[in-house]
């Protein structure tokens, strides 16, 4: 706090050493046509905005100017956004964003007085001047979103507002914002700039030419001390309510579920219900009527078969077929670097197969990945109602219905502090440790509107008391899911009672 203080005193006697050097140099010159000083800069000033017509000059010039950056910054954003999502759009607007950066302002001045005349040249400047500068920052700043989190995107079927406002929107703001910084005070100064020339009634423009005619130095530094400051006020509150909509961070529109436990079984049939809580499978299990077998019941198998993966001259996978029951707990086990990750990438549709094919992986996939792929700037609640952000949610018996969002991150906030400590689930999650964010993703994921579960080493950075206590939450949860999970710990597959498949290098 000191700190601030000292350097604000220290920032207020650089400008009045400056206020009165230039007081000096005005009485050394002793022109007032040449220069002024600071006292009568002020007095003019003073007398110009006690003058009848003083508003009006500020508002006119105001709006043609900011109406002008405002539209600039609509077109920069829906443009970017179309260019960066269609490049041949891009293509075909590169040369006319290039000519806009490159074609001298004053060449545009010249051409827009023949086509609309002065009383909107302020405007069309301002907007020549902010649109290209918002387009490329826009494009910039989408390019350079996490590729991982759009992967993690895919695979939870975030919806297109929830992967825009949690995904993009973070990648955006500091490419918009230092954007904004440079363009605002160019557009104020060039659209003055404008009006100078054509001379439109009541503006700021129009005044400073006046000055100049009638050689009314102090009125030409009152009148530029008033465009430096409404220049400076506009630039603050665009650039403010910018850094509003960069900090807003509500919980994401989603569907909610009750807990997913034992009594998610009840409004099974009985026997698919007895079926899918098998811990080990068998081909047949007994019922009412005698023997039904899981092909009666039609629960669809999910098949690899002879899947070949290699990544340039480096096969990765080769041959590999596996077979998967619905409902049932699979462990697939192998050293670093045999292919697991890779398996489980073809698997979620993120990478292709060479060769084999792929039938029956279910639409709605929760997923830990390798690495946590989380929202940094967001906590741990709004990170795991992100997986839950579907658009629709089907029959069975975690059928949801639209909550408010206050009562889904109450029944978040109660599942997520089974497994974490109450007092870290709002805190941003990049200031978690990394155990804390791997649960952060393994919650994501089980809570997530997902008929299968695929976790990629999902008590990876645990400790052994916290790997058993989310290995039981899991476990409590799966609500008759299927489970594939990687690791390299045979005692994992004990914790999850799954059938292990080995993947070999």
């Amino acid at each position: 706090m000191k700190r601030k203080a000292s350097m604000g005193m220290k920032r207020v006697i650089i400008i009045l050493l400056w206020l009165a050097l230039w007081q000096l140099a005005a009485a050394w010159t002793d022109n007032q046509i040449l220069l002024v000083g600071p006292v009568q800069v002020l007095y003019a000033f003073w007398q110009n905005a006690v003058s009848a017509d003083f508003l009006t000059i500020v508002f006119h010039s105001f709006i043609r100017i900011g109406l002008g950056v405002f539209l600039a910054l609509f077109l920069g954003l829906v443009l970017g956004a179309a260019g960066y999502r269609i490049p041949i759009l891009a293509e075909i607007l590169e040369p006319a964003v290039q000519m806009l950066k490159s074609v001298p302002v004053a060449s545009f001045v010249v051409l827009l007085l023949i086509w609309f005349g002065s009383g909107r040249l302020s405007f069309f400047i301002s907007l020549l001047i902010v649109f290209p500068n918002v387009y490329v920052n826009t494009i910039a700043g989408l390019k350079s979103t996490d590729v991982k989190l759009l992967e993690m995107s895919k695979v939870f079927g975030i919806g297109k507002w929830n992967r825009f406002f949690y995904i993009y929107r973070p990648a955006l703001m500091p490419y918009l914002d230092s954007c904004l910084k440079v363009s605002l005070g160019m557009a104020w100064k060039s659209g003055v700039a404008a009006e100078v020339i054509g001379l439109p009634d009541t503006s700021l423009g129009e005044r400073l030419y006046m000055s100049k005619i009638y050689l009314d130095t102090a009125g030409l530094f009152a009148w530029t001390l008033t465009i430096i400051l409404i220049s400076y006020g506009f630039e603050k509150a665009v650039l403010w309510l910018i850094r509003q909509a960069a900090e807003w961070k509500p919980y994401p529109a989603c569907l909610a579920k009750e807990a997913r436990g034992p009594k998610a079984y009840q409004e099974y049939p009985s026997e698919r219900a007895k079926i899918w809580k098998q811990d080990i499978p068998c081909p047949a299990i007994k019922g009412k009527g005698g023997e039904i077998n899981r092909q009666e019941l039609d629960i669809p198998v999910i098949k690899i078969s002879h899947v070949y993966k290699s990544y340039g001259r480096m096969p990765v996978l080769q041959d590999y077929s596996m077979e998967m029951e619905r409902g049932l707990r699979y462990l697939l086990m192998a050293p670093s670097g045999a292919g697991k990750t890779t398996l489980l990438r073809i698997l979620t549709g993120l990478d292709g197969a060479d060769q084999g094919q792929i039938i029956n992986v279910p639409g709605r996939i929760g997923m830990v990945f390798q690495e946590d792929r989380l929202c940094e700037e967001y906590d741990a609640l709004c990170n795991i109602m992100l997986g839950m952000g579907r658009k629709r949610m089907f029959g069975g018996p975690w059928q949801g219905r639209k909550k408010k969002k206050a009562q889904i991150a109450d029944y978040v906030r109660r599942e997520a502090s089974i497994i974490l400590p109450e007092e870290c689930l709002t805190k941003p999650v990049k200031e978690l440790s990394g155990g804390m964010r791997r649960r952060v993703a393994l919650l994501r994921a089980v809570l997530s509107d997902s008929d299968c579960l695929i976790l990629d080493e999902p008590f990876a950075g645990l400790d052994e008391e916290n790997r058993i206590r989310c290995g039981e939450y899991l476990l409590d949860r799966l609500d008759g899911r299927t489970l594939l999970a990687t690791t390299h710990r045979e005692d994992d597959a004990q914790l999850l009672k799954g059938i292990v498949r080995r993947l070999s290098l």
